[in-house]
């Protein structure tokens, strides 16, 4: 796979894959990572959409906990962080996440890799993660 910028102004990438070239428009919003995903990675990062940290009812999406997801021959491999190193629901979230991929047609196995840098901050929470936990009165 290869991804090409079109044009920085319109927020497009081009996406060649397996041959085909696609174009598809990249939303101010959406990080580098999901803008040059494949159609099966985007599905992995709306599946992940539905896992919720322990702690809060926010997704691990929104969090800003996931860096990455490949598809390489279903094998699932995703990048993710933690609020902390200490964060004690570390495994609860592994779980939920390899538990969540699995259930998708294309993924045969999880490979889960934890990252450190970039270190997590608040800065990560998307929007509508920021309202709701505003809403339950948690400053961000």
């Amino acid at each position: 796979m290869t991804v090409e910028p079109i044009s920085q102004a319109h927020m497009q990438v081009q996406v060649i894959e397996d041959g085909r070239p696609y174009v598809r428009p990249v939303p101010h919003w959406l990080e580098r990572a999901k803008a040059i995903a494949t159609p099966g990675e985007i599905d992995l990062w709306d599946a992940l959409g539905e896992v919720e940290d322990p702690e809060y009812p926010v997704s691990v999406v929104d969090m800003g906990l996931i860096h990455a997801i490949r598809l390489r021959d279903g094998v699932a491999q995703v990048d993710l962080t933690f609020t902390s190193m200490g964060c004690p629901c570390m495994e609860f979230i592994l779980g939920d996440i390899r538990e969540r991929l699995l259930r998708e047609p294309s993924v045969r196995d999880v490979a889960l890799k934890i990252v450190w840098e970039p270190a997590w901050t608040r800065n990560r929470l998307t929007p509508r993660a920021a309202e709701r936990l505003r809403a339950l009165g948690i400053s961000v």
